[in-house]
């Protein structure tokens, strides 16, 4: 019989009466008879003629079986019959079958993977053979299987025994929900055929005990040491360090060359020493309270259980590197961070089947289940743009969330009830059961290999301290606490069972135990003079500097030879001729044409497509991802054409010339968090790309704003990691309300020290331009947040000419006035400026034959262009200073801007104590959301900026300045 077959019938065979009839049906030759129903009958019918009906087979012995044509009922119609005793062996063997099905999709509700035995069910109505008819009676009835359990036949009792032994062990499985047959075929037919047993040779099984001995004592020894520190220990789930180093031997086997590792702070002082080999000497100097670098590295630092490190491992002969990524206390954020390092180091070694590096992420029950970037990571999974070839996940069930138990804390049976939505096996196993866990660890990582998809170990353990291991658990868990204190550890239960087994003697576990303990204190003893040269631009960050210093006066970098500006402008507005695109889309590109033809009038679309189209003949790959970026959310962008009649699509800036890099664009699911995290990872591993990630609209990107605060603007301080990522975010007033004007460029440049970031607010496409290749052509990296336009995007004042694209042109942190005003001793008044607001402006000055006034725009927010404002204001001895912003007062540069005008004032002896402010007053809300009123509002700052006197503009920051 067909093993998947049944997989169709469901559990309707409970009823005996419905089996009965349908079966006569079949016998009747009825033909309404549904095919899965008629599958199952004819198989047994054809494995049950005569030929099998012999002395040689005894399975049919006792059975009266006939198979007879002749007969006709009452209306004279043949039909076909089996006697009373093979119509009950066949009743018997379907309704096992349904049995089996009900194990195979339920069996885990009764799996003994619970340690502390406190949720376990012994019973399930599914999993009860008397509900699908079989009494105690049919234990000993030898039934039909046809292949199922690798068995062609068995008594009842015998599949019972197995199926209890296979699902309901120390292993639960979840695959049943899974659409893809295959995959769910493997599943089924590899944990059937092994029987939950992994086989492991007595060399494996020292291994595994030497893991817990190195686990449980490194904790033991950091309580003795120091006793009441915190260190989020993983005592009670050691079984999670045998459980990583199985993943990486089984690994490296099937040629994983490298591993990317993820976790939140519990367990991570184990993970780092015992997996990958970060020394106990420094871990032991950290506790001390200082730091094991030498004193020329800088930066604010991080907690010792908030740290990453890399190291290369050597399993069999085969070398795997291993890295565990920073993380911060936002548990579940490093998800996506892992797997855009993934990528990049996939697209680094060529590994474009995604066999060579893998992601590998340990979760908290509590946190899989409650932190919504799970399922936004997961999401990211299966698309093209992001895939990694699975990602192994471990949760490390501690049964509890801080003081939070389950049934408070998730809705769902378990934890990984979330992954189901992208259809991952669920493997869950009990964490005192070592070698379950390998068993279940090698099944997880030889479906990763095969098929290429996340898969999910739910380690059932617990957590024998509080929270922390200061806190006092049994406040809230007192009965959870009390089976705790009474349990055995699982490295003395273990070290127990092989003792037992006849693997190891007692003295071997003593000799175990006495090593480690030696090594512990021998790093202890080391740690108190331990310091380390570390040397944290390696590999394809060799030749980068860790910038500090004054940004404003580092030499600037050069533009483009025209040649090659008309060589990416020709070929990005050319398309094959057998492309059928949009009649838009052409008219635009007929556009684009027309600006490299003439050299005039390159818009910012153009010049974006510029900047990407030079750096990709220079080598440089550019990484796009973002809501609807390949088209751009203003349709603006079209650097994906498609295919009119055949939805094919056609990339120009990767048909350039040949040799050239690579242009990645991609539509991301609408998400913000987990996408900006990837592109953060990603940017963290390949420094040699521009890679960008992009807001639908600037107001979105608070919908990251842990993966911002966190990651982005300290990661280079507290983790010694830079990133080049580059954050486009669309911003500016226009009418369209609260949540499409403002980027709220505020909170960035409040995160704003120590040169972390770059923050820039450009009016000019060729500015554009540079700031893009400046990114990437200096030798350091540091995120760049640009706050790029809306209406400006076509707005027929904001354009360049070629020239401000080519040699001898450069970024320009402060533009000065650009139009023919009064000299500069006569000029009333100077505006200070950053971004669209300009446009309106310059507008109404020349509307109104405004000659006094100058416009100065400060392209570069941060770091702040000290020199550059200076000594534009510098020109202007007579002038008023006045900044002039849409955003209301509380909010955009003004509150940065503020401080740093008023020392500028105060150093060039400026009659004026105190800079002007034009603007929108404060407000709890960015934007109003009436048209007439936006009108309004920006029409009065614009006379505010140009025309009111200066002592009745507002002042916001009045009382501060007194």
């Amino acid at each position: 019989m067909d093993v998947k077959i049944f997989d169709k019938i469901g559990s309707c065979v409970a009823s005996g009466q419905y089996l009965d009839t349908l079966l006569e049906r079949y016998l009747s030759g009825d033909t309404n008879i549904d095919e899965s129903w008629v599958s199952i009958f004819s198989e047994f019918e054809s494995d049950t003629e005569t030929p099998h009906h012999s002395a040689n087979n005894p399975i049919w012995d006792g059975l009266s079986y006939t198979l007879r044509s002749s007969d006709t009922d009452d209306e004279g119609r043949e039909f076909r019959s089996l006697d009373a005793s093979f119509k009950e062996y066949l009743s018997a063997s379907v309704r096992t079958l349904a049995m089996i099905r009900a194990y195979r999709a339920r069996g885990h509700l009764i799996a003994k993977f619970d340690p502390l035995g406190l949720e376990g069910n012994e019973k399930h109505q599914e999993l009860d053979p008397t509900t699908y008819g079989l009494s105690s009676e049919d234990m000993s009835r030898e039934v039909y299987l046809g292949g199922h359990l690798g068995l062609k036949t068995a008594t009842v009792g015998k599949v019972l025994e197995l199926l209890r032994q296979i699902y309901c062990g120390s292993i639960g499985v979840e695959f049943m929900h899974m659409q893809e047959p295959e995959e769910k075929f493997w599943i089924q037919e590899t944990v059937e055929r092994l029987r939950s047993d992994p086989k492991l040779s007595a060399d494996q099984r020292y291994q595994i005990l030497e893991k817990l001995t190195e686990a449980e004592s490194l904790e033991k020894f950091l309580d003795r040491k120091y006793t009441g520190t915190k260190r989020f220990g993983l005592e009670g789930g050691e079984s999670l360090i045998p459980a990583i180093e199985q993943i990486l031997s089984e690994s490296v086997s099937l040629g994983v060359e490298e591993a990317v590792l993820g976790m939140a702070h519990r367990g991570r002082l184990n993970v780092l020493t015992n997996n990958v080999r970060k020394p106990y000497r420094t871990l032991f100097k950290e506790f001390r309270g200082g730091t094991a670098y030498n004193d020329d590295v800088q930066g604010s630092g991080d907690v010792k259980y908030h740290l990453g490190a890399s190291s290369d491992r050597s399993f069999n002969g085969k070398t795997i590197r291993v890295s565990l990524t920073p993380n911060p206390s936002h548990l579940e954020m490093v998800g996506p961070v892992v797997m855009g390092r993934v990528r990049a180091k996939q697209w680094q070694r060529d590994d474009e089947d995604h066999k060579k590096v893998m992601g590998i992420v340990i979760h908290g029950d509590a946190a899989f289940a409650g932190q919504g970037i799970v399922s936004e990571t997961l999401t990211l999974s299966r698309l093209s743009g992001y895939r990694t070839g699975g990602t192994i996940h471990l949760i490390a069930n501690n049964q509890i969330g801080f003081t939070t138990s389950p049934c408070y804390s998730r809705s769902s049976e378990y934890p990984s009830d979330v992954a189901k939505m992208v259809q991952s096996p669920i493997f869950h196993v009990n964490g005192d059961d070592p070698e379950a866990v390998i068993h279940a660890i090698n099944l997880a990582v030889t479906y990763r290999h095969k098929f290429g998809r996340d898969v999910v170990v739910d380690i059932v353990c617990y957590r024998r301290q509080g929270h922390n291991e200061v806190d006092e658990p049994s406040f809230t868990q007192p009965i959870m606490y009390r089976a705790i204190k009474e349990k055995e550890t699982t490295k003395t239960t273990y070290a127990q069972k092989l003792v037992q087994d006849g693997v190891l003697g007692k003295a071997d576990i003593a000799d175990i135990d006495g090593r480690i303990e030696k090594a512990l204190e021998s790093a202890y003893e080391e740690s108190l003079d331990h310091f380390t040269n570390v040397n944290w631009l390696t590999h394809h960050w060799s030749g980068f500097n860790a910038f500090r210093g004054d940004e404003e006066m580092l030499p600037d970098l050069e533009g483009v030879p025209i040649d090659k500006l008309e060589l990416v402008g020709y070929s990005i507005s050319e398309t094959p001729d057998e492309l059928f695109i949009n009649r838009k889309v052409s008219r635009q590109l007929s556009s684009r044409r027309k600006m490299i033809e003439s050299g005039e009038g390159i818009d910012w679309s153009m010049a974006e497509a510029l900047a990407f189209g030079t750096l990709l003949i220079e080598g440089t790959a550019v990484r796009l991802s973002g809501q609807d970026s390949g088209r751009g959310t203003f349709s603006q962008r079209h650097s994906v054409l498609v295919d009119q009649e055949s939805e094919l699509k056609y990339l120009p800036l990767n048909h350039l010339e040949k040799g050239q890099s690579r242009y990645d664009v991609i539509d991301s699911p609408l998400s913000e968090m987990s996408v900006l995290g990837y592109e953060y990872g990603y940017s963290l591993t390949e420094p040699n790309a521009l890679v960008l990630w992009e807001a639908q609209f600037g107001d979105f990107a608070n919908g990251a704003q842990v993966i911002i605060d966190q990651f982005i603007t300290g990661g280079e301080s507290k983790w010694h990691r830079m990133s080049g990522l580059v954050m486009l975010l669309p911003h500016g007033y226009e009418g369209q309300g609260p949540e499409h004007s403002s980027a709220r460029v505020e909170r960035y440049l409040q995160l704003c020290a120590e040169e972390n970031i770059q923050v820039a607010n450009c009016t000019s496409p060729a500015n554009y331009f540079h700031l893009l290749r400046r990114q990437v052509r200096r030798n350091f990296r540091k995120p760049l947040i640009v706050f790029t336009p809306k209406s400006l995007l076509r707005h027929k004042k904001c354009v360049s000419p070629i020239e401000d694209f080519g040699l001898g042109s450069h970024f320009m942190r402060v533009i000065p006035e650009q139009e023919n005003i009064h000299p500069d001793k006569k000029v009333r008044r100077v505006v200070i400026c950053s971004g669209k607001v300009y446009f309106d402006l310059v507008s109404n000055r020349g509307e109104k034959g405004i000659e006094d006034v100058a416009l100065v725009r400060v392209e570069q927010l941060y770091p702040w262009p000290k020199y550059g404002v200076k000594q534009e204001l510098e020109r202007y001895p007579n002038a008023e200073i006045v900044w002039c912003q849409e955003e209301p007062a509380n909010m955009g540069p003004w509150s940065f801007v503020f401080p740093r005008l008023l020392l500028i004032l105060e150093e060039i002896k400026s009659k004026q104590s105190y800079p002007g402010y034009a603007g929108r007053s404060a407000a709890s809300s960015p934007a109003t959301g009436f048209m007439r009123k936006h009108i309004a509002e920006q029409k009065k700052l614009v006379e505010q900026a140009l025309n009111d006197p200066l002592d009745s503009l507002p002042r916001p920051f009045e009382r501060v300045v007194v």
